[in-house]
């Protein structure tokens, strides 16, 4: 759900304190979407201090240090010269701010602009509390820099991406403070803010993590929660309008098999239901078993609830870690070259929730052909009275059935497809930022997959002359606030991205919660 944030600075909704350490998934929501404002933590400024004194006194000691005092990537072994050091920062931030396609909406620059300031903020870059600070300060003045979406291979980090943010706090490149993109100095000077001057090894610790795979990740994990609630709701409705049974999802059946989406989801079917004058006027029905998309839905939607979690698990701590290259460490003086900056981790989560996603449309689309379907449903054809005159709700499901197909081919891991790169120096990468985006993609393809049903459902139920439950109810009345009966063919895309943005915006999620015990992921 891409937001234009404009000037975050007239509608900061408090500060989140970052400290490296105990940043959190809402934290970069508020960050990304509401426009809160940010502000360093003393101790956080402490470590950064300490850990650029280790460097520099490594450096006065004659060590040689990558990116530091040599090259970059296969040019590891060549020595640049004290007085090139400077230089070395600006030559890093230029020759890798080399992105190409469309810009990131602004809320994934805000999200990349915390998330990086928080990495430094553990104290592990030995870099100066300067550099964190220049980040703050651009978000709390709403200065989001140009940063284009293709480029990074997702080892040796988000490297284009972070060069693109570096050249904006330096600067040169392009940024926007609230007038459209101009050059970076320019964006900075309408908020009163100088460049920043980098000093040695800085530009390798703004360009080296994880934070472009981690941002667009990060909301992506939060609204592929708010899918799977959605999806819950709209298999609700549907049940309804099938006039399908709750006794599959009685708790002894999770007890036996007690994964904890499965749970979850049954437990939430149950309050979605209870009270239905539909389920209870056929406890009697010949029918002995549902479809199963049907009956399986705490199964199929409680491992895709469990997909999420594990993505989120993943977020959590990676947006709290050191990600760059190399690391120090003041305690005894060290500098290690690691790989921390390799986003396979994050890559796998993002592959595998973006598969989770899938599903969720996948199994919300079966029902909504069975919805449309006279022999299946029970329910006039393509729920119109005037079949034949009219296609009622015919197209729709195409539309649905389209965009699973597309999500089919977008749930190809992105993880498994590694190109080697500089020389063969990186050897291995993770495209932890394509699986990112492409998981971001999916789950917007997939609301609106959830949405069709909701429609579909409701439709559906104006033909029965039975109340749902209460819970069910209130959410129909809400949909049938933005999106009239369909008595005669008109276009449905506007009914469509509405009922999309209403799941997008949790207004379904609320009603369910206020009218009944739903547990929200």
């Amino acid at each position: 759900m891409a937001t234009d944030m404009g000037d975050s600075k007239d509608i900061s909704h408090g500060k989140v304190r970052i400290d490296g350490e105990s940043l959190t998934l809402e934290d970069v929501l508020r960050v990304a979407r509401e426009g809160a404002q940010v502000e360093l933590a003393p101790a956080a400024k402490e470590r950064m201090a300490s850990s650029r004194e280790s460097l520099e006194k490594l450096v006065t000691d004659g060590r040689v240090i990558y990116a530091v005092n040599t090259g970059v990537g296969e040019l590891v072994d060549v020595r640049v010269p004290p007085e090139d050091l400077k230089q070395l920062q600006v030559n890093l931030l230029r020759s890798h701010a080399c992105g190409v396609g469309d810009r990131y909406p602004a809320e994934v620059v805000r999200a990349m602009m915390v998330l990086r300031a928080n990495a430094l903020a553990k104290g592990y870059s030995g870099v100066r509390p300067e550099v964190a600070n220049m980040l703050v300060r651009m978000l709390n003045a709403g200065v989001h820099p140009a940063i284009p979406r293709q480029g990074s291979v997702g080892a040796s980090g988000d490297l284009v991406m972070l060069a693109h943010l570096g050249l904006a706090m330096i600067g040169e490149g392009e940024a926007d403070s609230g007038k459209g993109f101009e050059p970076g100095a320019r964006a900075l000077g309408r908020k009163k803010m100088r460049p920043l001057v980098l000093e040695p090894k800085e530009a390798i610790s703004i360009i080296n993590g994880t934070q472009a795979m981690g941002a667009v990740g990060t909301l992506a994990a939060k609204d592929a929660a708010l899918l799977a609630d959605n999806a819950q709701i709209a298999a609700a409705l549907s049940l309804e309008a099938l006039k399908g049974t709750a006794s599959a999802f009685d708790p002894r059946v999770s007890k036996v098999r007690p994964h904890k989406g499965q749970v979850r989801a049954a437990e939430n079917m149950v309050a979605l239901l209870r009270g239905s004058e539909i389920m209870v006027s056929h406890h009697d029905c010949p029918k002995i078993q549902d479809a199963y998309t049907l009956r399986c839905i705490p199964q199929v939607i409680g491992a895709s609830l469990e997909a999420i979690w594990y993505a989120q698990s993943v977020l959590e701590t990676e947006i709290n870690s050191a990600t760059d290259n190399p690391l120090f460490f003041p305690e005894d003086g060290a500098a290690i070259s690691g790989g921390n900056f390799h986003g396979q981790p994050v890559a796998l989560a993002m592959d595998f929730m973006g598969l989770a996603a899938h599903e969720l449309g996948s199994f919300s689309e079966r029902r909504t052909a069975r919805l449309v379907d006279d022999k299946l449903s029970g329910l006039p054809a393509f729920l119109t009275r005037h079949g034949g005159l009219s296609s009622g709700l015919m197209v729709p499901q195409y539309v649905a059935a389209s965009i699973v197909s597309e999500n089919k081919v977008l749930v190809h891991p992105a993880s498994a497809d590694s190109i080697p790169t500089s020389a063969n120096q990186e050897d291995h990468n993770s495209m932890g930022t394509i699986a990112a985006w492409k998981a971001r993609q999916i789950v917007e393809n997939a609301r609106r997959v959830v949405a069709i049903e909701m429609i579909t459902a409701v439709q559906g139920l104006d033909f029965i002359h039975l109340s749902s439950s209460a819970p069910v109810e209130k959410i129909k009345g809400l949909l049938r606030k933005k999106v009239p009966p369909i008595e005669e063919d008109r276009s449905l895309s506007s009914d469509i991205e509405a009922v999309a943005e209403m799941m997008a915006k949790g207004v379904f999620v609320k009603a369910a919660r206020d009218a009944c015990a739903f547990q929200q992921t």
